[in-house]
């Protein structure tokens, strides 16, 4: 049994270790928007260049999460842990030196791989660490110090872009692992699933990311036209199609077919599907629209999309009661209603636009719609399979979520007309970014549409959430069990850390 308790030393510096790590990545998938625009002008990239750079990461990131997880099982979840934290600041230093565009996007998707080991990694060290009757404590001092992070992240990233530039916006990883590092290999205890078993999915886990890489480029690069982008599409289907495949015939699958067959599972994932394609979307034009069209800073486009992240950390735990009380089915269903409000409000951004008039509004709409359905949608996850598969649902539903952002990235300045040129012609992007608020209010508007339709309230007795605080918007947090029966699935160690 786990006995390291929170108020000695080591409790301290086990907090620590896995707040840095947590953070690196956490920070990363926010910041990086805001400085999109000056690693546009500084590098010479086009629109494309930029959408990769945002999705070369996710890319890994979502297709390797869930063999992140069961890595850590296997081999030890610190030794893991330690390899992801330094994996990602190598990857860090290479992306803050990248001579061009090209280099820059290999390189975020290194990241995207050292994210994936240690991403997992962070919530499970608490978990394996802490003494039963301190965990719950620790769970909740992590998920704040997150929360918190997660919160400045644009602000600091926005003063790194203004101050000594965008390339310390990474550079910035580098003093962080030299400090985790050490403390985890010093005071945080090993730990492993000695239930882990048989062959990890590998080929799975590339079939999935190669799928997602190919129809990526493939949507990124449509408005080229040719026969390589038509190739790219078929290629990155038949990926996809050769995933199932595979998925369906190994004894130890990294994503068990069976477990959609619980119709509430398939619809909350389907819901997910539809909210975060909107919030990758939008975090992702909306910092471009306030630097490109409004006239902001970077500094104040960070600042400027703060209020989001705030709510969440305020008030995503009393969400989490409510929706205890009344089922989920109300919260998935208006929330995503809220956040298509929001985002419709912001057809109201163009230049000119008050901050407090047209900006503000449209963002505290917006935050109210992520406070009111990540925390139900998350504890939908757990309760809609068994307790000794809440670990892997939540892994899948995370990486779902990252697979629909990074897609909505790829497809919406293709829906909306954007040119490769777009972010440099102010009149062109807001044009263009009012179409793509319309596609996603109407994705978000189908979300709720099914969660009207489907959703339901679990069974009583069903695994409840230990991350009742959320700061992060590109995915829902992880949930899982340090130690779990697999029942023949060693692939089944999703993930356990608010994303």
């Amino acid at each position: 049994m786990p006995d390291v308790r929170l108020a000695s030393p080591q409790g301290k510096w086990v907090l620590l270790t896995t707040v840095l790590g947590s953070s690196m990545a956490m920070l990363d998938s926010t910041v990086v928007n805001v400085a999109l625009p000056r690693i546009g002008r500084d590098l010479d990239a086009s629109l494309s260049a930029l959408q990769w750079t945002v999705n070369a990461y996710m890319v890994t990131l979502a297709g390797l999460i869930l063999l992140g997880g069961a890595l850590g099982d296997r081999f030890g979840r610190r030794r893991v842990f330690v390899v992801g934290v330094v994996w990602f600041a190598v990857a860090s230093l290479l992306c803050g030196i990248a001579p061009n565009a090209g280099v820059l996007i290999a390189a975020r998707a290194l990241q995207g791989v050292g994210g994936a080991l240690l991403t997992p990694g962070s919530l499970a060290l608490i978990q394996a660490s802490f003494h039963p009757d301190d965990r719950g404590r620790a769970v909740g001092l992590w998920s704040g110090f997150g929360g918190i992070g997660a919160a400045v992240g644009p602000f600091v990233g926005g003063w790194l872009v203004d101050g000594p530039g965008w390339r310390w916006v990474f550079l910035l990883n580098v003093p962080v692992a030299l400090v985790c590092v050490p403390i985890a290999l010093r005071h945080v205890p090993e730990s492993g699933d000695g239930s882990a078993h048989g062959r990890f999915d590998v080929l799975g886990a590339v079939l999935g990311a190669l799928a997602l890489a190919l129809v990526t480029y493939a949507l990124i690069a449509a408005g080229e036209g040719g026969l390589v982008v038509v190739a790219s599409a078929v290629a990155g289907l038949a990926a996809a199609v050769a995933f199932v495949l595979v998925e369906r015939r190994r004894p130890d699958p990294m994503l068990p077919p069976d477990i959609f067959a619980s119709r509430l599972f398939t619809a909350v994932n389907l819901v997910t599907l539809c909210v975060y394609a909107a919030l990758g979307g939008f975090f992702f034009l909306a910092a471009l629209q306030l630097q490109v069209v409004v006239g902001y800073s970077a500094l104040g486009a960070g600042t400027a999309l703060l209020p989001t992240t705030v709510l969440m950390l305020l008030l995503s735990a009393r969400s989490g009661e409510l929706a205890d009380r009344i089922g989920p089915r109300i919260p998935l269903t208006v929330g995503p209603l809220l956040c298509a409000a929001g985002m419709l409000l912001m057809l109201r951004v163009g230049p000119g636009a008050s901050y407090v008039a047209d900006v503000l509004p449209a963002l505290l709409v917006l935050g109210l719609g992520m406070v009111t359905l990540v925390a139900p949608l998350t504890a939908t996850v757990l309760g809609s399979v068994s307790v000794v598969r809440a670990g892997l649902a939540s892994g899948i539903n995370n990486a779902a979520a990252r697979a629909a952002g990074l897609l909505a990235v790829a497809a919406l300045p293709l829906l909306a007309g954007m040119g490769e040129e777009a972010y440099r012609e102010p009149a062109a992007f807001d044009t263009a970014f009012d179409k793509a608020m319309g596609w996603c209010a109407g994705a978000l508007v189908a979300g709720a549409v099914i969660a009207a339709a489907v959703v339901r309230r679990p069974p009583p007795d069903c695994k409840r959430p230990e991350c009742l605080r959320h700061g992060g918007v590109t995915a829902p947090p992880l949930e899982g069990e340090p130690v779990r029966k697999r029942l023949g699935q060693s692939g089944s160690a999703g993930g356990e850390v608010a994303g």
